[in-house]
């Protein structure tokens, strides 16, 4: 059958182990984790979330190597003991040599070396390899290697790489969510990708070796979801018998007095510029309305928002504090993703600092918002309709300062902290090592 609902799909309804992650009491003295990240920088949630762990981790007394292709170093040590390897290479992406760029992304035999020179110095029966990202410049050969050395993997799933090739289940040419079947002939044949066809055709055949060769998600066992959202659509393709382990991606903010946001007028977006984020979506409305747009991050959107509303601002990447800055001040997040998203982190994280948001009632975030009470919902990809629902929070002071208020109260009832997480994280690791024994 060549067409799927994705958004129809209910979470925990199919036959896949679910584990709750709590925290337990375990030994985890000199435990190896390895953590798998095409990035050795933040410059994304995904990133943010592995390296935040890997000091987190660090700071348990694990000993903890961040393996990246492109990182800010060669090899280097951080303050919390974090050692971070890279192996030197571009991101496949804006690697201006296009050759080498498609063997790297097909199967990156540097890094694959790398780990395995990595992983014959550690015990095997306390190390873990954690997978993070690799579509960006790792490849799946990092994969492939700790399964061949008998390391256990564990995956947290970030992104929907594992089944689509463009790891969005979005269709780039016609701005639609895509619910054709991935690598199924209509897949194959559906020209979705944002470059061309041809690329289109490259990813398709990564994806084949990445299953067949690479082993993802095939013969990974143990996987975190970051949501029930993500969940539910990315349940059916993966293993039987594979563990899904639920545990929250953390939020590094610390507690404050909600932000004065009835008193503040610029609307914001946090993270990748990039058309399937809806950044050209929220350009245009916050050209119509004629307010104050910020967009704090970068990404190959940039000039393109700039060209389409010439009065807003982008920051470029900055540093997690000077995010919290720009959202403290900010009247409302705006997180108009046209794509599904597997969570929307800003959006948590605006909540923390008591900021409502404005969310796409396609993506993911929809469920970390209540409509009406910490934020607002519009219609996805609806220029119009987000143009309205951001008239309502620029007209409406009360209305505002209440879902911050609303917004700040709820996540602080059950935070999401760096600790929690790490705790969760231990537990799926003893877990792992335990049935690997």
């Amino acid at each position: 059958m060549p067409e799927c609902s994705h958004a129809d799909r209910q979470p925990f309804s199919y036959r896949l182990t679910i584990v709750e992650c709590l925290p337990v009491c375990v030994d985890m003295n000199k435990l190896h984790v390895v953590i798998l990240s095409d990035f050795g920088y933040v410059n994304g949630g995904n990133a943010a979330v592995a390296l935040a762990s890997a000091r987190g981790l660090a700071r348990r007394g694990h000993r903890v190597t961040v393996l990246s292709a492109v990182g800010a170093g060669m090899h280097t040590t951080d303050l919390d003991g974090v050692r971070s390897v890279s192996s030197g290479q571009e991101e496949i992406r804006t690697d201006s040599n296009r050759i080498r760029a498609i063997l790297q992304g097909m199967w990156n035999f540097k890094a694959a070396r790398m780990l395995r020179a990595l992983l014959r110095e550690l015990d095997p029966a306390r190390t873990v390899v954690h997978l993070h990202s690799w579509t960006q410049a790792l490849s799946s050969s990092v994969v492939r290697t700790a399964l061949a050395i008998g390391v256990p993997v564990v995956y947290t799933m970030h992104d929907y790489f594992s089944l689509c090739p463009n790891g969005t289940f979005f269709n780039h040419q016609t701005n639609e969510i895509c619910r054709l079947r991935p690598m199924s002939l209509s897949c194959m044949a559906s020209h979705c990708d944002k470059r061309s066809y041809v690329h289109k055709v490259w990813r398709v055949l990564r994806q084949a070796v990445q299953a067949n060769l690479g082993g993802v998600p095939n013969q990974i066992r143990d996987v975190i979801a970051v949501s029930p959202f993500s969940h539910a659509i990315l349940t059916p393709g993966l293993p039987p018998g594979a563990r899904i382990h639920h545990i929250p991606s953390p939020i590094e903010v610390s507690r404050d007095v909600p932000a004065r946001v009835a008193s503040n007028t610029t609307f914001v977006m946090v993270g990748k510029i990039t058309q399937g984020k809806g950044a050209l979506l929220f350009a245009k409305a916050a050209r119509a309305l004629g307010c104050d747009a910020l967009f704090v991050g970068d990404g190959p959107c940039a000039q393109e928002v700039l060209q389409v509303c010439p009065g807003a601002r982008v920051t470029g990447w900055v540093s997690r504090e000077q995010v919290t800055h720009y959202l403290k001040a900010a009247r409302v997040l705006v997180f108009p993703s046209l794509w599904y998203e597997t969570e929307g982190l800003s959006v948590i994280e605006a909540a923390a600092l008591g900021v409502p948001a404005i969310v796409a009632d396609t993506s993911a975030a929809r469920l970390s918002i209540t409509e009406g009470v910490t934020g607002l919902c519009f219609a996805g990809a609806d220029e119009t309709d987000l143009t309205r629902v951001m008239q309502t929070i620029a007209a409406d002071d009360a209305l505002v300062g209440r879902m911050g208020q609303a917004a700040h109260d709820r996540y602080w009832e059950h935070p999401r902290t760096l600790e929690r997480h790490v705790s969760e994280l231990e537990a799926v690791y003893e877990q792992v090592l335990r049935r690997q024994r």
